[in-house]
Formats: structure tokens, C-alpha cells, sequence
């Protein structure tokens, strides 16, 4: 029976209310004698059980980062409230209550559960996926014995304070800036390029510097669900004047942090590094192919450990925890390259790029359980506290990420690599005036990677042979494109047109349906990383190593890896590089996204942890 029907049903027989002075008051005498909590992971938190609920409420939405990364920053408020209430020093977001109890302890359990369900219940109901999530939070009520059917939000009970501290978050989200009236769109926002046609060679575009929505045959969501229009609408360009966590006000602009405008084609500052950028993503999708037999180091001891926005780390001596260097973990590029763009895609059924770091954040505190220390000092605290700590500023840091990067995104409108690569490779090249083909906005040439087709190259046996009849035409040597049968081949690396290039994603999802300019993924990931780096004290992860294990035969795009690949990070810094560098790999981002987006979100997590810091002393609100 779902969790709704039995819960009323349960309510109905069993409870009853009485009232007294005019309030009401719960009395469920079945809770003792009947009603036993049980649930699958008995060490878990009422608030890891809110957390895990939620992110599974996302794997079956539509992915909207920003919008989810609101809903984990809200729920972590509504958890926060209920749990500072009781506490004589620590400051409530939103709702800041006292309140007292004879067992603080189940006080808050029951607090932060009328709170996270209100909430939660709210901004599900109506979402894909709607009567499983709104059924699964049933289902978690029920585990923990709190019926839903109580409703008031008048007195001092728990289950009253609750539910006041949910409709205030309600309340609050109406009103926000995200337009959730309007379902989250953006009514003044229109592309100003016409869709590109994927399944056709070539675009057309009115400006090369600004987005162009694709227009894709058979489009799939980035989690799995059809989507009957086949153009992309822009998600959240009116994001950066969303009400943030602890970031400075967005200004006319909707931009809290403004870097500037990307490179663009054309201008004489930024030209080049326009032209740079998009040869980069050609050379990325060059290694995708593990038939060329290249290998790599990709242990913690030879990648990682960079400069904040760039490449240019080396690894890390030793692993602090041991002492010991860090093991080889040499591996075949082609699997390693394809790997990272897809573990860190967040794709089909996933929780998307805020909720992905929610989930390494649970697995961290995990390890680190019972040695729990807030900033890795003083006093050991139990679960529940951890948990609300750590959601509030983790998810706190997340939500400014988004209304960062989205703000630019909807303030500089930037192209997206398939634009770039396409609309460049359609005009010709841009190294010699001179030479064939010469356009000045078009690719620039790089000998075995992006050339000019001739009669010699095309000729039978020649590089270009496959492309005959093309002269003239750019090619570029990347991945070929989505196989017939992905479970049993891959698309290889080919001297393609670049005109007909895609990225390495699901052909039914090509790229994601918002802007370029900045990575939401580097934004998100670096932001996490600088929470997580405070709140446990320490920049690397438990043991100085974490990563994770994609199977040989697992991935989805096609066949592969060949062999198991363990990807692992040192740091959280190192995870949420790899996370902005994967893009680059996918053919999502370009250099300038990623670099940049992972400049921002430092600066979010840095605010972030800081204003979480003051709301748990005491010593700030709103």
C-alpha cells in the first residue's frame, strides 16, 4: 500500500486529537505500542534520510541543476531551522526559533521531518516523477512513526514547529526570484540564433558568440525522459537574480560575480583564444578511441593538485595519511578519456551535478563516522548535528553556484562547442590568407588534426579518403559519432567534417539546454570541494585517496571501457577539477568555462562556509 493511503488510513483509526486552550494537540497511542521505526540504514540521520530522499526525487526529475540545487539548499535550511530551534546559540536561516523539550533528541528528528516533508512535498508534487517522490517522503514519515496527517503549525510541539518552518520555506520560495510561478522560465528570454539541426551538416548562426539551441530528432532528457518538443528552451537564464545564501547582491546585470565577458570570434582581444578554445575540445575528442592503444598515469601521484583555474599539477608527492607515494595507475587514454566524460556527465536517473556532490559528501562523512569534528577541531558531535551542519553550508555553497554561473550564463549568452566547432569548420580556415578555403573566421589549421580536404588527401588510401568528393571542405580528426550498436562498438576516432562533429554525449542529448559560458559543473564542483575542504578540516579525502570504479563493458555511449577503470582523487580539489576538465572531454565546455567556473565556485564555497560558520555561533541570520 503506498505510504500516503496507509498513513491516513493508520491516522485515521488510531489518532485522535484533542483540543486544549485552543490548540491541538496529537495523541497517537499507537506510536509506542504499534508503530516500531525501521528503516534500511539504522545509522542514518533524520537528516541523511531527507538528503537521500531528495536525491532521488531529482533522479527522476527533469535535470535543472540550478532549480535542484535550490531545492537541496532549501530543504538544508528547513533542517537547519529545526535543528538550531533547539539549540541556545545557533541562529535559524529563515525561521529563528527557540523552542525547549524534555528529549531534545526526538524533538528535532520530528522537527526536521514536518520541516523537510513540507518542503519536499511541495516542490515535488508536480515534478516528473511526482507520485513516487511524494510517495517515497510519505514512506519516510511513516518509517520514522510521524503521521502526516498532523497539519497545525499553532503551539510549541515539534511537529507544529515543523511545519511552520516548512511554510515559511514556501513561502520564501515564491518569492525568491526563480519565478516558480511561472515554472521557472525565463518569459523575456528568446535565443537570438535559429536551432541547429543535428542530424544535418553544418549551422547557420546570426551571432557565433551567442547560444544556439539544438534541434534534435528523438530528444531525451539528460536523465532518461522523452521530451515531446524537439528544440531546447533555455533553463534559468534569469537564475543570477535568484535570492543566494551569502553572495552580494546580483545588481541590474543578475551577475553577483562577474568575471567579464568570454573570447569571442571576432574580436581583436580575444580572437584567437576563441579559436584556441574550440581546437582544444577537437584535440579532446581526438582521444577518445582506445584502439590507439595509447596509456596514461592517472594515479593521485601523477594528475591533480593544481592551481586554482588551470591544468598545470603534476600529482601529489605522498599520500598524507600513509606517507607513502601515491601507486602508478597507468591505464589505455582512450577508456580513461571516455570514462571521465561519463562518470562526471551526471547523466540518465542521475541526481545532477549539485546532488552528485551531496552524494560524495554523505560516502565522506561516512568514513570519517564516529571521529566526527566540525572544522576537524574541538569536540567530537554526533551524526544528526554533522549532517544539518554540513547540508546547510554544502548546499548553501551549491545554490550560490548556480545563481553565479546561471547569472552569467543569462548575462553573456555563450555559445556551446558544437556551435563553435560547426559554424567555424562550415567557413573554411583561418591560418592562411592565402591558402584554400581561407576564411578569417573559420578553423585554424593544426597539421593531424584539423586540415584542408584535397584531391591528394582524399585520394583511395590517403587520410582523407573517406571524405572524397569534400574538397575544399575542413576535416578534423575526433570522435565519430554515436555507433549503431553502443553495447557492441564504438565510434573511434576518424578524420570526420567538421561541419557534422558532435560531442561525445547520447546522441538524444547532444548538449545540455542552457548556455556555455560558465561550466555549471566546475562552479558547482569547486564550490563543494572548499566546503568540504573547511568542514572536515582537511583539503584530501579520508585515507588521503577516495575514487570510484567504472567496470570494464559498463558505459553507455558505447562499448567500454576495455578494462575496469578506477578513477581517484586525492583531494577534494583534484575530484572537482577532473569534474570541470570532463566537459572539455564530452564536448560540453570549453577551456574559459571550466577554468573560470572553478575561480567562481571557490569564491562561493569560501562565502558559504564563512556564513555557515556565523549562522552556527549565532552571529547571523539572513
Amino acid at each position: 500500500m503506498p505510504g500516503s493511503r496507509r498513513t491516513a488510513i493508520i491516522a485515521a483509526i488510531a489518532a485522535f486529537a484533542v483540543v486544549v486552550a485552543g490548540l491541538v494537540v496529537v495523541v497517537r497511542p499507537w506510536q509506542a505500542s504499534r508503530c516500531a521505526p525501521v528503516a534500511n540504514h539504522p545509522e542514518w540521520s533524520v537528516a541523511r534520510r531527507w538528503d537521500e530522499a531528495l536525491l532521488d526525487a531529482i533522479r527522476r526529475a527533469l535535470p535543472n541543476p540550478p532549480l535542484h540545487a535550490r531545492n537541496l539548499f532549501h530543504t538544508s535550511v528547513a533542517m537547519w531551522d529545526a535543528w538550531a530551534a533547539y539549540d541556545p546559540q545557533a541562529a535559524g536561516y529563515i525561521v529563528n526559533e527557540k523552542a525547549t523539550a524534555s528529549d531534545v533528541s526526538a524533538a528535532r528528528d520530528e522537527a526536521i521531518s514536518y520541516a523537510a516533508f513540507r518542503v519536499l512535498s511541495e516542490r515535488y508534487i508536480g515534478a516528473v516523477g511526482g507520485d513516487l517522490s511524494t510517495g517515497e517522503f510519505d514512506d519516510v514519515m511513516d518509517s520514522l512513526c510521524y503521521p502526516i496527517t498532523v497539519t497545525t503549525t499553532t503551539g510549541d510541539s515539534p511537529a507544529a514547529l515543523g511545519n511552520r518552518i516548512g511554510a515559511a520555506l514556501i513561502a520564501y520560495g515564491k518569492t525568491d526570484g526563480s519565478n516558480e510561478a511561472g515554472k521557472y522560465a525565463d518569459p523575456n528570454y528568446k535565443p537570438v540564433n535559429a536551432p541547429l539541426v543535428v542530424n544535418k551538416p553544418g549551422t547557420t548562426m546570426v551571432d557565433p558568440n551567442r547560444w544556439q539551441p539544438l534541434q534534435i530528432e528523438h530528444m531525451i532528457s539528460q536523465n532518461g525522459i522523452p521530451v515531446t518538443n524537439g528544440v531546447q528552451v533555455a533553463v534559468g537564464p534569469q537564475w543570477g537574480g535568484v535570492k543566494s545564501f551569502s553572495l552580494p547582491p546580483a545588481g541590474p546585470k543578475g551577475t553577483p560575480i562577474d568575471p567579464g565577458p568570454q573570447p569571442r570570434l571576432g574580436d581583436p582581444a580575444t580572437d584567437q583564444e576563441f579559436k584556441d578554445q574550440a581546437v582544444e575540445v577537437i584535440r579532446d575528442s581526438s582521444l577518445m578511441d582506445p584502439s590507439e592503444g595509447l596509456t596514461i598515469d592517472i594515479s593521485p601521484g601523477a594528475r591533480g593538485n593544481d592551481t586554482l583555474g588551470t591544468n598545470d599539477g603534476h600529482g601529489h608527492a605522498v599520500n598524507p595519511a600513509t606517507g607513502q607515494p601515491y601507486p602508478a595507475d597507468v591505464v589505455n587514454e582512450g577508456d580513461f578519456a571516455r570514462v571521465m566524460a561519463e562518470f562526471w556527465a551526471d547523466g540518465p536517473k542521475s541526481e545532477t551535478p549539485p546532488g552528485h556532490w551531496n552524494v560524495l559528501a554523505n560516502l565522506v562523512s561516512d568514513e570519517l563516522s564516529p571521529n566526527l569534528k566540525i572544522g576537524g577541531q574541538g569536540a567530537k558531535v554526533d551524526r544528526l548535528q554533522w549532517d544539518v551542519k554540513l547540508y546547510l553550508a554544502l548546499n548553501g555553497a551549491v545554490h550560490d553556484a548556480a545563481i553565479a554561473a546561471w547569472g552569467l550564463k543569462g548575462e553573456y549568452d555563450g555559445a556551446r562547442p558544437i556551435s563553435m566547432i560547426r559554424y567555424m569548420g562550415g567557413l573554411g580556415q583561418s591560418s592562411h590568407p592565402a591558402g584554400p578555403s581561407y576564411n578569417a573566421e573559420g578553423l585554424p589549421l593544426v597539421s593531424g588534426l584539423i586540415e584542408v580536404i584535397t584531391r591528394e588527401s582524399s585520394a583511395p588510401g590517403q587520410r582523407h579518403a573517406a571524405l572524397a568528393g569534400h574538397v575544399g571542405e575542413i576535416a578534423i580528426k575526433a570522435w565519430a559519432g554515436n555507433p549503431t550498436d553502443p553495447k557492441t562498438q564504438i565510434g573511434g576516432v576518424k578524420w570526420i567534417l567538421a561541419s557534422t562533429w558532435v560531442p561525445y554525449q547520447l546522441p538524444t542529448f547532444v548538449t545540455p539546454a542552457f548556455q556555455g559560458y560558465l561550466s555549471g559543473h566546475s562552479s558547482f564542483s569547486r564550490a563543494a570541494a572548499e566546503v568540504l575542504t573547511g568542514f572536515t578540516g582537511s583539503e584530501y579525502f579520508p585515507g588521503g585517496v577516495s575514487g570510484y570504479t567504472i567496470k570494464a563493458g559498463s558505459l553507455k555511449f558505447e562499448k567500454g571501457p576495455t578494462t575496469d577503470i578506477r578513477l581517484e582523487w586525492a583531494t577534494y580539489y583534484d575530484a572537482s577539477d577532473q569534474a570541470g576538465q570532463s566537459r572539455l572531454y564530452g564536448g560540453i565546455h570549453v577551456q574559459v568555462d571550466d577554468f573560470k567556473g572553478r575561480v567562481i565556485g571557490s569564491q562561493c564555497g569560501q562565502a558559504a562556509w564563512a556564513k555557515a560558520q556565523l549562522l552556527y555561533a549565532g552571529q547571523a541570520t539572513q
